[in-house]
C-alpha cells in the first residue's frame, strides 16, 4: 500500500506544477523518479518519454502511465496516470472560474507570457541535459541532427522521425557487430 501512495504523491506533486506539457515534465521526473526514487534509470525515462511521443496522448500522461506500469503493473499505471492529472484538474478548473473575469487583464496577459518563458528555458535545458547524457558518438549527433532536420525543417511528425532514428540506430548496431 505504502508503495502505491508513493505513486500517487509523487505523481500529484508533479502535475500540480506541470506547466508547459510533457518536455516541461522532464526536469521534475528526473529528480522525483531517478534521483529520489531509484524507480528508473536515466536510459529507461528517455525510452518512456520516446514511446510516449510516438502513442496516442499527451507524453506527461503516458510517460506517468509507463512508470507506474513498471512500478505496479496496470493499477500502479492507473493511479500514477489519475495523480498526474487530479491536481491539475481541480487547478485549471479553478483557475478558470476565476479568470473568467479577468483574461484580458493586462497583469493575467503578463503573467502568462512569463509562464511561456520559465517553460521555454526549463525545455531547453532538459534537451542540453538529454544530450549530454545520451549523445556519446558521432552516429549519435547524427541521428540527433536527422531527428531535428526532419521534424523542425521538412515537418516530418515526430512518430517517422523516431522510427526512422530506431531503424537507422538498428543497422548502425549491427554494422559496429560485424
Amino acid at each position: 500500500m505504502k508503495e502505491y501512495f508513493e505513486l500517487f504523491s509523487s505523481f500529484a506533486r508533479m502535475g500540480a506544477v506541470l506547466f508547459g506539457g510533457g518536455y516541461a515534465m522532464l526536469p521534475m521526473l528526473t529528480r522525483e523518479i531517478i534521483e529520489k526514487r531509484g524507480w528508473a534509470t536515466e536510459e529507461e525515462i528517455l525510452d518512456y518519454f520516446a514511446i510516449a511521443q510516438c502513442t496516442p496522448g499527451v507524453i506527461a500522461v503516458n510517460t506517468a502511465t509507463f512508470i507506474g506500469n513498471k512500478r505496479k503493473g496496470v493499477l500502479g499505471a492507473a493511479i500514477a496516470t489519475l495523480s498526474l492529472l487530479l491536481v491539475p484538474t481541480i487547478l485549471i478548473l479553478t483557475i478558470a472560474a476565476i479568470l473568467k473575469n479577468f483574461w484580458s487583464s493586462p497583469v493575467v496577459i503578463h503573467a502568462f507570457n512569463g509562464i511561456r518563458v520559465a517553460v521555454s528555458a526549463l525545455i531547453v535545458m532538459s534537451v542540453i541535459k538529454l544530450f549530454k547524457s545520451n549523445i556519446k558518438s558521432w552516429q549519435g549527433i547524427v541521428l540527433a541532427a536527422m531527428g531535428f532536420i526532419t521534424v523542425a525543417f521538412l515537418k516530418w511528425t515526430p512518430i517517422v522521425a523516431t522510427l526512422l532514428a530506431a531503424f537507422c540506430g538498428y543497422l548502425m548496431g549491427r554494422v559496429k557487430a560485424k
